[in-house]
């Protein structure tokens, strides 16, 4: 079994879903088996398909077809936290399906990418964040961050709360779509601060067909010491 990663951001909206989706392309086009995980999923529920659109572009790009009760258990209606989403509609959030789906992916697949939801600290239930969800699951962590001026605050603090829980972090990827800082310097400054390897910079994706995210992936990724 090749380690299973958890892919989280130093904020919400900083791409997650899009580098699980490049990442999954890669690894599919090597020969690995990746079965894709979004425990929770929030906002509105498509027509047709996976309620949640995050988990039907991760799930295409890892042609992986699990049932949605697996792959993302639990959906909230609202664009919130599972802990605001526990205190407005009343649903508390199923931790102990969450952990008992995801061992059941990790006996269908070689590999599983799991993605989180919002940052590292998004509160799941009182004293209880999306770190301890990726304790639980005894994985590393892939930390997406973006290149705009105050990343690197975001960054620090996202891997010092990784320490924190003990959760061994893989390496940083830099979602690179809104302009800031020069990546070489971005690069230079996050690896000598935190001592975490960048992986590499990934540019803004128009095309986001297979054969695309499959080349721009590969070419700025250091696969080798993503799968080491």
């Amino acid at each position: 079994m090749l380690k299973s990663l958890f892919i989280t951001g130093t904020d919400t909206d900083v791409g997650k879903t899009y580098i699980t989706a490049g990442l999954g392309v890669v690894l599919r086009k090597m020969g690995i088996d990746v079965g894709v995980m979004k425990p929770f999923a929030a906002g509105t529920a498509q027509k047709k398909g996976y309620k949640s659109e995050d988990i039907e572009i991760i799930s295409r790009a890892a042609m992986a077809c699990d049932p949605e009760s697996l792959v993302n258990p639990q959906f909230f209606k609202i664009a919130a936290s599972p802990y605001t989403a526990w205190k407005k509609l009343k649903t508390k959030p199923k931790v102990p399906t969450i952990l008992s789906s995801f061992k059941k992916l990790t006996k269908l697949h070689d590999m599983m990418l799991v993605e989180g939801m919002g940052g590292i600290m998004t509160p799941i239930l009182q004293d209880y964040y999306i770190t301890n969800l990726i304790k639980e699951m005894k994985i590393p962590t892939i930390i997406v961050t973006r290149s705009k001026v105050g990343t690197v605050n975001h960054t620090i603090m996202t891997v010092k709360m990784c320490e924190k829980y003990k959760i061994p972090v893989k390496g940083i990827i830099i979602n690179n779509f809104d302009k800031g800082y020069p990546i070489k310097d971005l690069k230079r400054d996050l690896q000598n601060l935190t001592g975490v390897p960048v992986l590499g910079s990934i540019p803004f994706i128009k095309d986001l067909s297979d054969a695309s995210l499959n080349r721009i992936f590969k070419k700025n990724i250091d696969f080798k010491k993503l799968l080491k």
